[in-house]
This record gives C-alpha cells, structure tokens and sequence, in this order.
C-alpha cells in the first residue's frame, strides 16, 4: 500500500482553490492505484501560456484480451478542481505508439463522455480511472511500436475490405507467411505446411487437386481456408469480446458491492445515532417531569408557609438538627447582638446622652464578652466540621 503524506500534498497545492477537496481524492486514488505519483510540473495551454499544475503521472492495470497491461497516463488537475474535469493524456513510451481513435487524439490526449459531463460531487478521479479502465479494455490507446517489416506485400484475400477489424485472418503470402507486426498469433491453416520466408525459390509440397487448404501454385486461397479463417476469426472475437463484457460487469458488480457495504455501515451508524438521540430524549422527558415535581412541592412549601406567616414565632422556625448546631446559632446571634450594641453605644456618645467614661467602660466588658464568644464559636464550629469563621 502505498504510503500518503498529505502535509506535502497540501503544501504542494497550497495555490489552489479547493485545496482539502483535492488533497482527499489524490489520497484516494493513490491508495488504490500505488503506480500513480502526485507531480507538481509547468502545463502550457494551447494560447501559450504555463501554469504549476498538479499531475498524477504513472499507469494503470487494463485488461484486455485475457492480459493486464499497465497503460501509462498523466491527469493534469487545474487550480479550480474539483469543479473543472482533468486534461487527461496517454504517455506511451518509446517502445510505444499512440492508437488514434474516438477516445484518443494524435498527441495522446483523453476524449471521455465522463470528462465531457464533468459535475462535482458526482464526478471524482478514481471514477474516471475506472471508466478509462473499461474504455481502453475495449480500444487500447497504445500498441507496441514494430521492430520488423514484412518482406512482401501482403496478400489481401476477397472478403473483409479491412483486416484491421478481423484480427484473426493473417495476412497471407504466396511465397510464406506474413510476420505479424502487431504482435497477434496468426492462425495455423488445417493440414498446411510451414512455408520459407527467405526470398530464394519456394519448394511447394504435392497438393490435392480436389480440395485446397494452402495457398494455390497460382496465388490464390481456397474456400475452404477463408471459410475456416473466417471462422476462427469471428470465434476469438467472440471470445474476447465476452471476456470484455465479462470483466467490465465484474468492475461494476465489485463497485456495486463495494456502495452496499458503505450503505450498510452508513445505515448502522444512522441506527446508532438514532437510538442514542431516542435515550437522551426519555432521559430529558424523565428530567422534565421531575423538575415539574419538584416545583409542585416547592410551590405548595411556599402557600404553606404564606398561611402560617402570620401565627410563626422566629424561634420556632429554625431549629437546628442537632445541640452542637443549636449552640452555635445561640452563639452566633449573640456576638451579633454585642456588635449592635457597642454600635448603639457610639452612637449616643456622639449625640452626648452618654459621657466618654460609660462608653468606655461598657466597651471594654463587652469586647471582651465578644471576644470569648468568638473563640467560644469558632471551637465548635471545628467540632461540628464547619469552615472557620474569621
């Protein structure tokens, strides 16, 4: 598996638009298809102009005709992506040559429907290399580049007017066979003999004069071997086509089967969001209703003791729960009581009912009942486990 480092992704693409967007299908894709490598490189448009783009430059596994073959391709994304499709290219290597048709132009480049109909979020990168994989595993975008010509013209029997769309009929020589450039096995006619390919004098074997399964002395091809390679022809073409059918229907069954699985996980997790949001609803139906409970009896607590205001005595209305409590209330309001009375005593000295000595003297006794209370109050509270006080 091949390994990510979306830091440098991000820092590579930090000029574009849609950084995250883009930054999240690269790392898809390149987790699936490992040959692929992310590249920042100068693309120069049609007008002339250069821009840095990002390109995913390596190849991906096509099948055709029972083989897997690494087809080498480049996507260049734009700065807008994933609102603008790739500019898709074939790279096809020196040993290589481009296969012009209606999905491939002379310079390489990718003509697709799915770019044509480009539209986030229903378009990404790893969709357009699987519709690329079926494409070229119908028409390949490269062939192998020749190493040989054939030493003869070619003999073109009557029948087919283009060779190149039965690839099982060899071409056929009156003085031997044909190498076959494009790298196809040619098709052994039935009880034939293998003929020299130098260019001296052709030996021929005795024939038949009935039947001919070979190449005539004149030149020409018998029936029976143009029904036969006709035949074998139209058979592979069949097969291969099958096969290709076949393979594309398991791509699409494998991508069907890999959207049930991330619905069926999407469906769990909705199920468990669904059971936790029903939980935390009874659980605040249960709070609400004893909130609503609670502010009964506070309610009635309160009419209560409206009634009753009137008949209470202030002494009957705080009893403390235990004696260590009682005595520290009783402690508590006389210190208080002092506190008022030496404040009392001040203020009747400054309005002269009482002369400095009295002051004084009730002063000082009852600072110093104060101050026995105090510590008196302070030792229970300790006692009782109560913070302190002063």
């Amino acid at each position: 598996m091949a390994v990510v480092n979306e830091g440098a992704l991000k820092k590579m693409l930090k000029q574009y638009k849609y950084r995250d967007l883009t930054v999240r299908e690269i790392t898809n894709v390149i987790l699936q298809y490992k040959d692929l490598k992310p590249l920042m490189d100068a693309y120069v448009f049609n007008d002339g102009s250069s821009r840095e783009l990002m390109s995913l430059t390596g190849t991906v596994p096509v099948s055709y005709r029972g083989n897997v073959y690494n087809i080498p391709v480049c996507l260049w994304l734009l700065d807008t992506y994933p609102y603008n499709p790739p500019i898709c290219f074939v790279k096809p290597t020196s040993a290589m040559m481009i296969k012009t048709g209606k999905h491939i132009d002379a310079n390489g480049k990718i003509y697709l429907p799915y770019l044509h109909e480009w539209k986030h979020p229903q378009s990404d990168l790893y969709g357009l290399i699987q519709v690329m994989i079926v494409v070229f595993g119908e028409e390949p975008p490269v062939f192998s580049r020749p190493t040989t010509q054939p030493p003869y013209q070619a003999f073109q029997a009557t029948g087919p007017p283009n060779q190149s769309y039965m690839p099982g009929i060899p071409a056929v020589s009156a003085y031997g066979p044909n190498p076959n450039p494009c790298g196809y096995p040619g098709y052994p006619y039935p009880g034939g003999t293998t003929y020299p390919a130098t260019g001296g004098p052709a030996h021929y074997p005795s024939q038949p004069p009935v039947t001919t399964v070979g190449p005539s002395r004149d030149g020409t091809i018998g029936e029976d071997t143009i029904r036969a390679s006709l035949i074998s022809a139209v058979s592979d073409k069949l097969r291969w086509r099958m096969k290709e059918e076949m393979d594309r229907a398991q791509a699409e069954l494998d991508a069907l089967k890999r959207t049930e699985e991330d619905l069926k996980k999407g469906h769990q997790k909705l199920e468990e969001m669904v059971s936790r949001l029903d939980q935390e609803v009874a659980e605040v139906d249960r709070n609400i209703d004893l909130l609503k409970k609670k502010d009964e009896e506070l309610t009635e607590a309160l009419e209560k003791m409206e009634n009753q205001s009137e008949n209470n005595d202030i002494d009957d209305v705080i009893v403390p729960t235990a004696p260590l409590y009682k005595q520290i209330l009783n402690l508590y309001a006389e210190e208080n009581a002092i506190e008022d009375t030496i404040f009392y005593l001040g203020e009747a000295l400054r309005r002269g009912v009482i002369d400095l000595e009295v002051f004084l003297k009730h002063v000082r006794l009852l600072s110093r009942k104060q101050f026995q209370l105090r510590a008196l109050m302070q030792k229970a509270r300790k006692t009782a486990g109560l913070s302190d006080l002063y």
